[in-house]
């Protein structure tokens, strides 16, 4: 059977203590069968279905720089959960616009 892929779902939102939330639609995926890759800004995810025939698979960038190191991931019920801290701030420029 060959693989059917998917993009997942995926939802993001920064949380109060400065970290960057980041929820993955993956259903019926079993937890070894994640792959889950994450650099300053953005990250890459595989996840197989084996039993179906369906790979989700997907690369997202980030508005903003993260610590990838300090990324926590959970699995449950079908959606993976990250939570990851943002990058320290860097000071932002104002661009004229013409």
């Amino acid at each position: 059977m060959s693989m059917v892929k998917m993009s997942p779902d995926v939802f993001s939102c920064s949380d109060d203590q400065g970290n960057l939330d980041i929820e993955i639609d993956i259903p019926g995926v079993k937890k070894e069968n994640i792959e889950l890759k994450m650099v300053e800004d953005g990250f890459f995810i595989r996840a197989k279905r084996e039993e179906t025939g369906v790979e989700y698979a997907g690369t997202y960038a980030f508005c903003c720089g993260v610590v990838p190191e300090k990324a926590v991931a959970k699995y449950l019920n079908g959606k993976l959960y990250v939570t990851v801290p943002y990058r320290e701030a860097v000071e932002t420029v104002d661009v004229k616009i013409q």
